[in-house]
Order: structure tokens, then sequence, then C-alpha cells
């Protein structure tokens, strides 16, 4: 006897902005590109299936964006109703299709990431397993670095207090912004907060696309003798042949990748040797799917791996990369969600809860300011 398939019975998607409590500067903001954030636009979206199993998925924006993701989000949602959700690969297809003449990348793909991850977690709730137990996890926890306190509108003083207390939480490692026009300044606050951790504290800097290739070479090249485990983004995203002859050029390891919008663009950076590092971003490159398939081309290529932003999502797909990753420490979004991450020993461990492990708070229902709902819940 073949059993009906489970099908999609209801969507709800809510545009949530959280509200951060310091606006937020790095070199962006220096050089005039950006103005501080404020903020920051979630897209969450909540799956519930004619049989009662739910899942919750979210995708974000910073600065902009985030109405125009809720935007075509809601265009796109009706597409999945009555669908099987096992189906997940079938279903990106099908919504990256419906959207296709906006673009398969970008906030076309960001405003899929939502109900792809959803899919996701609604696929792992129902067997019992963690999202990271689901994909085969390699580790039940994994390395994380603190980049919160490390912003460029941070004081030195308050800077090294941040650095510490990040450490004294059990936080494996810390991540500075650079690119300020005068290096002579991101050098003095490198080696204050190498000479305050001392040489056994994993230490990252990240450039934030700020530096022509001139710049680079000089930053890169001084910045040696500190040890960092990588310098980040030193130019502009898409400059592919830059980065590789940094990686090239330098010891300090070279990472980048987070601005990437599908595994396509990916794939070209991973072709071009432009990262010793890979950062991808689950959200931005569409969800869990693509994700996998730029994880997989990382690892073809030999590279190391470590996701950027959102912890409470990369914490699982970090678990099941063969090679030891890194996750990004960000505090920002838990007031979002109900649960929190374990930290220790400068690892966060894995939620062992079924699927993401997450659900969402009332706060984050209060700063809600937008909300749909398509078919009927049963």
């Amino acid at each position: 006897m073949t059993l009906a398939a489970d099908r999609i019975a209801w969507i709800r998607l809510s545009s949530c902005f959280l509200p951060l409590a310091t606006p937020i500067s790095d070199a962006k903001v220096l050089t005039g590109r950006q103005k501080p954030m404020t903020e920051v636009a979630i897209l969450f979206a909540e799956i519930t299936t004619a049989d009662g199993r739910e899942g919750m998925g979210f995708s974000y924006s910073k600065r902009a964006g985030g109405p125009g993701q809720y935007a075509h989000a809601c265009e796109l949602a009706p597409t999945l109703l009555g669908e099987d959700p096992s189906d997940i690969a079938r279903l990106w297809d099908r919504l990256c299709w419906a959207g296709a003449s906006v673009g398969r990348s970008g906030m076309a793909t960001q405003a899929i990431g939502a109900f792809d991850v959803a899919l996701w977690d609604l696929k792992a709730r129902r067997a019992g397993l963690s999202l990271a137990k689901l994909l085969g996890a390699q580790r039940n926890a994994v390395r994380c670095y603190n980049t919160s306190g490390g912003f460029l509108h941070t004081p030195l003083d308050q800077l090294l207090v941040n650095a510490a207390a990040s450490v004294e939480r059990g936080i494996g490692g810390i991540k500075l912004k650079v690119g300020q026009p005068d290096g002579a300044r991101d050098l003095e606050r490198v080696g204050a907060v190498r000479k305050q951790l001392g040489d056994a504290v994993p230490l990252m800097v990240d450039a934030n696309q700020q530096w022509d290739r001139p710049t680079a070479q000089r930053m890169c090249r001084t910045l040696e003798p500190f040890n960092l485990v990588w310098i980040e983004e030193p130019l502009d995203a898409y400059d592919h042949e830059g980065h590789a002859a940094l990686a090239a050029q330098f010891d300090t390891p070279i990472a980048t990748g987070e601005m990437l919008t599908s595994a396509a663009e990916h794939w070209d950076l991973i072709r071009h040797r432009a990262a010793d590092y890979l950062m991808p971003d689950a959200p931005r490159v569409g969800g869990i799917t693509p994700f996998l398939k730029v994880a997989a081309l990382a690892e073809h290529a030999g590279l190391m791996l470590a996701p950027h932003f959102a912890m409470e999502l990369h914490i699982h797909l970090a678990a099941a990369y063969p090679r030891e990753p890194w996750v990004e420490h960000f505090d920002w979004l838990e007031p979002l969600f109900n649960e929190r991450l374990e930290i220790r020993d400068g690892r966060i461990a894995v939620p062992t809860r079924p699927g993401l492990g997450v659900s969402i708070s009332e706060q984050a229902r209060a700063w809600t300011r937008a909300q749909a709902e398509f078919g009927e819940r049963p």
C-alpha cells in the first residue's frame, strides 16, 4: 500500500525589524558608502502541513531590502501550497523559476531562503533529529569567534574590555573590524588586542571590502606578524583575481564570500582560488539547499569554511562540514528566539533539539510590522 504524501497546507510570512542597541559602523560607513546600521530586517516563514507538521525558517537583510524580501516572498508563497514538503530541491527550483524574471540571485533568492530553511527545519523535526544530525554531523560543537564587540565605532579601551569579556565567556576567537582611512589606527587597535590576549587566542580582522589593491597589499604585509587566523574581505567581494593574488602571496589566509548571493557566484570565487576560508551565508545564497552545493564545492577545493552571521542556523551547517570550521558568534539575533545556544571551551554546542532547535519569541512577534497568511491552517 502506498501512503499519501503530506502536503503544505498553510504558510505565514512575517516581516520583523530587530532594533540594535547601538548604531553599528564598519569601514563601509567610514568611507561614506553606507550609513550606520540601526536595525536588522528578518523575514520569517512558518510552514504547516495537512498532517500538522511544522517548520520555521528565516532570512534577513541589513540596512535595506527587508520590505522587498517580504513582498517577493508573498508573491511566491502560493506556489508551495499543496506541494509535498519533502521535495525540497524541486521546490527550491520551482520557487526560483517562479520569480526568475527578477533574477536567480540577490534579493529574489534571499526571499526563497526563508522557505527553504523552513522546509529543512520541518524535515528534521519530522525525523526527530537536529538539522545537523539530519545532514550528517561531523562534530557536536563548532569553534566560534566573536565579531559584535569589535566594530569601528567602539573606542579602543572598550574594544579591549569587549575582547576580554568574550574570552572569559568561553568564545574561541576575536574578530576586529579594520579599514579605517588611516591604516595606522587599524594597526594600533590590532596590536593592542593581540598584546592583551596574547598569542594563543585566535584573532581575525575584517576590512569589509574597503581597500584597493595597493592598500590591501600593504596592509596584508603589515598584518603578517600578528599571526591572524585570516584577513577578511580586503578587496571588493567580486574582485576574485585580486583576492587570489593576496592568498597566493601572503601566509595569512584570506577569507571572503559572505556577500555572494548564489552558488554560481561562489563557484566563480572558488575556481579563481580567491579564498583560503570560504564564508557563505545560507540566507543570502537562498537557503540550505544552495548552501550545501557551495559547501560541496568548497570541500572539493580543499577550502576551510566559516559561515557568515546567523549562528542559530549556521551552527548546524558548519557541524556537517568535514574540515574543522568556524562559526561567527553574534548575540544580535538572540531576542528573536526562545532558546539560547550554549558556549563552552571556545565552541558553540550543536543543539540536540529537533530541527533548528529554535522557536520564534513573543518579542519577535512584537517587532513584526507586516504579516500575511496563505492557505488554510489545519
